[in-house]
């Protein structure tokens, strides 16, 4: 069985076709998706798919930095209230991201923080995103982590400088449709790192795989990913599957 650790299946992008989207995934191997929130607003549909699909859709918590602005903690303090009420298998999607803009760069990493602590608080996994800002996130992570802290940075695609950093900590690279393009250098990066240090992720709708780039990315694409992670390793997809659901384990539990 396949897990992929990072789907907004439940944004608009899906509202059509939820269903078959999913059904299709199950038929393709990929047995459950994790589900990382974006803000307030969107933690209702996250919800409310996880309830529609029990056993297959798992939700997250958190504030994305690309929804972190002047009005952050008031955020906060509603997805902390909802920890009352649900139960979550992580927060996330956390971070920071200097790639668009960078005028809320300090309530970023305040928010950030925020959430390492409530993480450890909670004693849950965190997801974490990180554009143009590796020095940033890795320097707030490695202050606040205790030996409790545990979790996967996103869409992993830095340097093999980097991944070792993110290892050395106890972290996991999500790794999704990125490795599949002509001219990612992640394969080249992956070579240094242990499989038992990654997990699969397919980030849909965005960043399908390369045969079907420019096109609504899907739960069911995990596969192709698959492939090309075994392919780097030269193991099979069936050993990549195994160990990249013991990693998803390892971090989350049973889920």
């Amino acid at each position: 069985m396949l897990i992929d650790t990072h789907a907004h299946i439940y944004t608009p992008a899906f509202h059509d076709d939820r269903e078959e989207v999913i059904r299709n995934a199950v038929e393709a191997g990929v047995g459950k998706i994790l589900m990382p929130n974006i803000d307030v607003e969107s933690l209702r549909d996250v919800l409310r798919v996880a309830e529609q699909f029990p056993g297959i859709c798992f939700p997250m918590t958190g504030l994305h930095p690309g929804s972190v602005d002047a009005g952050y903690k008031a955020q906060l303090d509603k997805l902390g209230q909802s920890f009352h009420d649900h139960p979550f298998i992580g927060i996330g999607e956390i971070g920071i991201d200097l790639y668009w803009d960078k005028t809320y760069i300090a309530e970023q990493k305040e928010a950030f923080r925020e959430q390492l602590r409530q993480a450890r608080f909670h004693r849950l996994p965190v997801v974490i995103h990180v554009r143009n800002s590796f020095d940033e996130v890795f320097s707030i992570l490695e202050e606040e982590q205790d030996g409790s802290l545990r979790g996967i940075f996103h869409c992993f695609s830095g340097e093999e400088r980097e991944a070792g950093m993110v290892t050395s900590l106890g972290f996991y690279l999500g790794i999704g449709g990125v490795v599949t393009y002509k001219n990612s250098r992640l394969p080249e990066v992956l070579q240094s790192v242990d499989p038992r240090r990654l997990v699969l992720e397919t980030d849909a709708p965005w960043l399908a795989p390369v045969s079907f780039r420019g096109r609504r990315n899907e739960c069911g694409y995990l596969p192709f990913i698959a492939a090309r992670v075994a392919e780097i390793y030269a193991m099979s997809t069936e050993e990549i599957a195994a160990t990249t659901t013991r990693n998803v384990t390892d971090i989350f539990g049973e889920l």
